[in-house]
């Protein structure tokens, strides 16, 4: 298998824009790719670093980015996959490839030759006359390799080593648990009465659930990857509102084999005695050493700031509600299961408004040609053309061109909408191929959601959320589709994790612009536009429940920093992981039972199997560049062409080949303020 012409991994792929060819590739394939590409970097690298030339930018840095293209390109596709289409042969392949992965990638990172090289460059970068992103290459591959342990003795390296694959172990370990048990989770009714309140598309999607499971003539309900589900909204049943929120908490942490407890406890310790080698107090600040905030203190300073005005609000939201149920006589104090019902019920009473209603206004397709699309295509000229002819990774991701306005090819565009039982919970956007002008390569962007597929022949009504969540990892993807590098370290959302969630949350602002809403917010029935009347009540609702959303948000940002700021002493210890989240959350006043975390430990794959640990609180971070840069948008005239040339320009343009604050105040002229994040948020009280 590790034959060019029996391997398609391992040749370049014959289908344009070197999108792979994934229809000729079989798991078989995977892990032969794999070792034969560890064997070529690993080559790439001893040739760098054994050179008998004194180290330059040219031999060193430059070499180094044209090293591990192979590898690079089989991890994508790989990843891609094992993401969004796990099935039980690729979850083996993934936990096999984990510590392999950490090995390699520790081998090359720690390489004492190859860093001596790279200091000795970094050390000459004024003499060199390096400036731009040649200068940027130096002094992030020096800062990350030192941030990484490649300056620490053999002995430290070798602990450090170690550590790393049997966290690549767990994480991976952690989202097969949370994939199983979310599966086995799935809520199943026996009666399409238990679903009162559900749309006729959304009890098709799950009677389809239930047809694909076996279970015919009942409905199957699966469940997302945040606390609660987005039916509990308008399901009038309690008692299936409960079964719903109790099958969503209980997720890893049932005492079965999918039990994420120790798993996670593990990873916390691990986490903080590879800190403690690194020369940190805590996994925490490792990680902000090298983020835009610079510190955990930054973040506390900020979260507790934000805490205090969520939890008063979310206590006078909650007493609204209350009086809801007080009023109908009804003789039970409100739940976590009954929140977001309710929540509805006072958005009616105050704003004449039922967001479940709006669906038949929201159709994917619509929503996505002529609202997501439309919008890219008004702001920065270009355009998108479904390629049927490319094939994806799967049967039910659709490909698109993307072209400049031009008609130049810009990148490949892949959106792959509903959920299924191989793929894992949330929405996201990952790179298959990363643009590089060092390479040649032009991008290739996925998008991936969790929307429940109607019966065919009924078309796939979205709620608000859903919109919401579309546009968003749609900011990602322009990102990604944006980013004009010559190296491939700077390529795409390759930024800091504390930004990296800006452009994606300045790209919801288009939601409501009214030529967007117009354009796509129509009714699937009778292509009559979403009432005026009704949109002006959304704007105006849009500070309701933020007490809530924020409470929730920030509560989860707390338990991640609470576990990532143990030193290693502490994290040692026997921990009881529901007596630590509660402790936490009382500690910053976020403990109210009615407003669960957004993400409880055993199920918050953000920080135990994803990117974000230590980082989950990057999102309101980010939020601070973003609501100033609506803010701009709207002083300087909107959707317009000009204000999308200088936002893809200055910022999106860039990647992560400038300083990313560097690149902001470019774009804005300023440092951002938070005063619109407050006002958004109804936090200036």
């Amino acid at each position: 298998m590790t034959d060019a012409a029996a391997n398609p991994l391992l040749s370049p792929s014959p289908l344009p824009f070197s999108l792979p060819d994934y229809p000729s590739i079989r798991p078989a394939h995977y892990l032969p790719a794999f070792e034969h590409a560890f064997a070529v970097h690993r080559a790439e690298i001893d040739a760098i670093a054994t050179s008998a030339d004194r180290p330059s930018f040219e031999n060193t840095l430059v070499a180094l980015e044209r090293s591990g293209e192979l590898l690079g390109q089989i991890a994508r596709t790989f990843y891609t996959v094992s993401s969004a289409d796990a099935t039980s042969e690729i979850q083996e392949i993934d936990e096999h490839l984990a510590p392999l992965m950490s090995a390699h990638q520790d081998a090359v990172t720690l390489d004492s030759r190859l860093y001596a090289r790279v200091a000795e460059v970094y050390a000459e970068r004024e003499r060199l006359g390096l400036t731009g992103e040649d200068l940027h290459l130096v002094e992030r591959t020096y800062r990350e390799m030192t941030n990484a342990g490649a300056g620490l003795d053999d002995a430290d390296k070798t602990v450090l080593t170690e550590l790393n694959q049997q966290l690549s172990v767990l994480t991976t370990t952690f989202e097969k648990n949370l994939l199983a048990d979310t599966n086995d989770l799935a809520v199943v009714f026996d009666d399409a009465a238990d679903l009162d309140g559900l749309t006729e598309g959304e009890l098709s999607a799950a009677a389809r659930n239930a047809a694909d499971r076996g279970l015919d003539g009942k409905f199957v309900i699966t469940l997302t990857l945040f606390t609660g589900h987005p039916y509990l909204s308008s399901l009038t049943s309690r008692d299936s509102r409960k079964r719903l929120m109790d099958a969503s908490r209980s997720r890893g942490r049932r005492g079965n084999d999918n039990d994420n407890r120790d798993v996670l406890t593990e990873i916390v310790r691990l986490r903080s005695e590879r800190a403690r080698v690194l020369g940190y107090e805590s996994h925490s600040a490792y990680v902000t050493a090298d983020e835009t905030a610079g510190s955990p203190e930054a973040v506390h300073e900020l979260l507790r700031r934000l805490a205090v005005p969520a939890a008063e609000n979310a206590s006078h939201e909650q007493a609204a509600l209350q009086a809801i149920i007080d009023g109908d006589g009804d003789g039970f104090a409100l739940e976590a299961h009954d929140w977001a019902f309710y929540t509805e019920r006072v958005r009616a009473a105050r704003y004449d408004l039922d967001r479940t209603a709006l669906r038949p206004w929201f159709e994917a397709e619509r929503v996505l040609t002529d609202g997501v699309f439309r919008a890219a295509t008004e702001l920065y000229g270009i355009t998108f053309v479904e390629r049927p002819d490319l094939p994806a990774y799967h049967s039910g991701a659709r490909v698109f061109e993307v072209r400049n306005e031009d008609g130049s090819h810009l990148g490949l565009y892949i959106l792959d909408l509903y959920t299924r039982d191989s793929k894992r919970g949330g929405a996201w956007m990952n790179s298959i191929v990363s643009q590089s002008a060092l390479r040649g390569t032009a991008p290739i962007v996925v998008n991936n959601l969790n929307v429940p597929q109607p019966a065919p022949g009924s078309p796939t009504l979205l709620t608000l959320d859903e919109v919401t969540t579309l546009f968003h990892e749609f900011g990602h993807a322009l990102h990604g589709l944006f980013a004009t590098v010559t190296y491939p370290h700077f390529a795409g959302t390759a930024v800091f994790r504390d930004f990296v969630e800006f452009p994606s949350q300045v790209n919801e602002m288009w939601i409501f612009w009214p030529e967007i809403l117009t354009a796509y917010a129509r009714h699937v029935d009778t292509d009559e536009p979403l009432p005026a009347d009704v949109v002006d009540r959304l704007r105006a609702s849009e500070s309701f429940n933020q007490g809530f959303a924020t409470s929730e948000y920030l509560a989860a940002s707390w338990i991640d920093q609470a576990w990532h700021s143990l030193d290693a002493d502490e994290a040692a210890s026997e921990m009881d992981v529901d007596g630590f989240e509660a402790t936490a959350l009382a500690d910053i006043g976020l403990d109210n039972p009615a407003v669960p975390t957004r993400y409880s430990s055993t199920y918050f794959a953000h920080i135990f199997s994803g990117g974000y640990s230590a980082g989950y609180y990057s999102y309101i971070w980010s939020e601070v560049l973003d609501a100033d840069t609506v803010e701009w948008f709207r002083e300087n005239g909107g959707l317009t062409r000009a204000n999308g040339d200088r936002f893809r320009q200055r910022l999106l343009g860039v990647g992560g080949s400038k300083d990313p604050l560097e690149a902001y105040r470019d774009f804005r002229g300023r440092d951002a303020r938070i005063e619109p994040l407050l006002e958004r948020r109804g936090l200036t009280g």
